[in-house]
């Protein structure tokens, strides 16, 4: 069987309607059957781990950890729905936008896109933390969007979820054309005519560690990494920490006071990444 036909448990296939039973947590939290990414590619996600990382700090057990390799929704609820019990996924493309119009997730923020989504006694609910982990693994850097103009190309749901983050904290954002333009929404006030920027990022570099266009601006970004990727590459912040705000927003907001900082979960993730 084709990779492009499984759900990969372990590197295995799933063995659908499992009877291992998710065991309680901290504060009574029970955790879902099934977590993991969701995709294409996906078999260089780190989200697994994260997933078992995160889990372990909080004493949820009793888990699987999935790759599901989808490439539109339609594969991706075919898949979920041979899957027994709770699920709580991270999204990337090409899922995005598809899922979030298909669950009529609405925010009013112009994003169009989500990357995290639960499912719960049958029933889904999702968030879109790009933006929030993307200020928070430049904050980890030192990188401050106060009197900085951050250069982004593209304008899909990531580019808009950044561009709307950086804006809330009072950077000044120029754009670069890409395969889609940014558009307008609450970020189009700190929207500036400028070559010139402190921070850049193109947001239509491909998945998978796919090479963005040189901006030319004082630092580079990039948000997509590789197996060969390191906790030292921006990438990898910012998944660990848009994952954490995941766990904060979405899979278990009553835990967020026990949930491990981005340096401890990086430290940890470092031991087996690098």
């Amino acid at each position: 069987m084709e990779t492009t036909n499984r759900i990969i448990l372990n590197d295995l296939p799933v063995r659908l309607g499992m009877t291992d039973v998710a065991e309680e947590g901290a504060g009574g939290r029970i955790a879902p059957s099934f977590w993991g990414v969701a995709g294409n590619p996906v078999s260089h996600s780190i989200t697994p781990k994260l997933f078992s990382i995160i889990g372990e700090r909080l004493g949820l057990r009793g888990v699987s950890s999935v790759s599901i390799h989808a490439n539109d929704v339609a594969e991706f609820f075919r898949k979920t729905t041979e899957m027994e019990g709770d699920l709580w996924i991270s999204c990337t493309s090409p899922l995005k936008h598809a899922l979030s119009e298909s669950l009529g997730h609405q925010e009013g923020d112009g994003q169009g896109g989500i990357n995290q989504i639960v499912r719960s006694e049958g029933v889904w609910s999702s968030v879109n933390t790009d933006g929030d982990g993307f200020m928070e693994a430049c904050r980890h850097l030192g990188i401050d969007p106060v009197s900085s103009t951050l250069k982004i190309r593209g304008g899909g749901s990531t580019a808009r979820s950044i561009a709307h983050a950086w804006s809330k904290e009072g950077g000044s954002i120029c754009t670069e054309l890409g395969r889609r333009a940014l558009g307008e929404g609450p970020w189009s006030d700190s929207i500036i005519d400028s070559e010139e920027a402190d921070i850049a990022i193109d947001l239509d570099a491909l998945p998978g560690g796919g090479k963005g266009v040189d901006l030319k601006a004082g630092i580079q970004l990039s948000i997509s990494y590789s197996e060969d990727s390191s906790t030292e590459d921006f990438a990898v912040m910012m998944v660990v920490a848009q994952h954490l705000e995941a766990w904060k927003s979405l899979f278990a907001p009553e835990m967020s006071a026990d949930l491990p900082t981005l340096s401890e979960v990086l430290a940890i993730l470092r031991e087996t990444m690098n």
